[in-house]
C-alpha cells in the first residue's frame, strides 16, 4: 500500500535524442521525479508498470513512434531452460556464490573494467571512474545486493541484482570476456532464475528486451518470458530461440 506522497509523485519526458540501442532512431524516455521519496515499495510497483532503474534514477522507453523496447520478466515457476542452457547449467557447476553488500570493491571495479572495454568499447561505460561506476549500479533506497561468482577464488563474474517486493531485479552483470566458454552471462540469469525461487518470489525481471538489438535480445531465450505491452503483461513468443 503506498502512501500519499508515493501516490503524487511526478514524472517528467525528456527531450528527443540519439538512441543507445538502434542508432537511426530517436529515444524518449519517462523519469520520475528524482527528488521525490523513492523507495523499494515504490519502485516495485513501477517496475510492475515498465519501468527500471539506472543508479538512483528510475525511467521508462516512451518514444512517440518506435515500441521496441519491452520490458521483460520470466515467470520463474514455470521457466523451463533450452538445452543449451542446461548445457551452461553443468559446466558451472564449480562455481560458488556469495552475496556481497554494495559499495567498492577494487577486485569487482578491475573485473568491470576489463569487461566493458572488450564488450562495450566506445559505449563510455568503460571510461567510468568509481565513482560513476558505483551510482550506476548501487541506488539509496531500495534494496541491492552484489553476487560473486567464484571459481578456486578467483573472481569471474559479479551480478548487481535488486530485491523487490515480489521479485528480483537484474541491474547488470559483467563477468571475465576471457572465459567465454562458460557463457558466464547466461548463468547468471539461470542462477538468478533460481535464487527468485528458492526465496519464494514470482518474477525475475529483466530490463528491456529489444528484438532488433543483438546485445538485448538474447533474452528472448529464457522461456517462457512475458513482456509488459499494451498495458499489461503477456506471454513473448520467439519462434527463432535456440533449443
Amino acid at each position: 500500500m503506498l502512501n500519499e506522497n508515493e501516490r503524487q509523485i511526478a514524472f517528467y519526458v525528456t527531450v528527443p535524442s540519439a538512441c543507445s540501442y538502434l542508432p537511426e532512431r530517436k529515444s524518449v524516455t519517462v523519469f520520475a521525479d528524482p527528488f521525490a521519496g523513492m523507495s523499494k515499495r515504490l519502485y516495485s510497483v513501477l517496475v510492475e508498470l515498465g519501468f527500471r532503474r539506472s543508479g538512483d534514477h528510475v525511467y521508462t522507453p516512451h518514444c512517440p513512434v518506435c515500441r521496441s523496447c519491452l520490458p521483460a520478466r520470466i515467470p520463474v515457476d514455470s521457466f523451463q531452460p533450452n538445452r543449451t542452457q542446461r548445457r551452461t547449467w553443468e559446466r558451472n557447476r564449480d562455481l560458488s556464490v556469495t552475496r556481497v553488500a554494495p559499495g567498492f570493491h577494487e577486485e569487482q571495479y578491475a573485473l568491470y573494467q576489463r569487461y566493458t572495454q572488450q564488450r562495450h568499447e566506445g559505449g563510455g561505460m568503460e571510461r567510468y571512474p568509481p565513482e560513476q561506476y558505483q551510482s550506476f549500479l548501487n541506488c539509496t533506497w531500495g534494496e541491492t545486493w552484489l553476487y560473486e561468482f567464484r571459481s578456486d577464488g578467483a573472481l569471474l563474474a559479479v551480478a548487481a541484482v535488486d530485491h523487490l517486493v515480489a521479485g528480483l531485479s537484474a541491474v547488470y552483470t559483467f563477468y571475465d570476456p576471457a572465459a567465454t566458454h562458460r557463457s558466464l552471462g547466461t548463468f547468471a540469469v539461470l542462477w538468478q532464475i533460481q535464487e527468485t525461487a528458492r526465496l519464494g518470489l514470482p518474477h525475475l525481471y529483466l530490463g528491456y528486451l529489444i528484438p532488433e538489438c543483438r546485445k538485448m535480445s538474447y533474452k528472448s531465450s529464457f522461456q517462457p518470458l512475458q513482456v509488459h505491452q499494451d498495458g499489461h503483461w503477456q506471454t513473448y513468443s520467439a519462434a527463432a530461440s535456440p533449443s
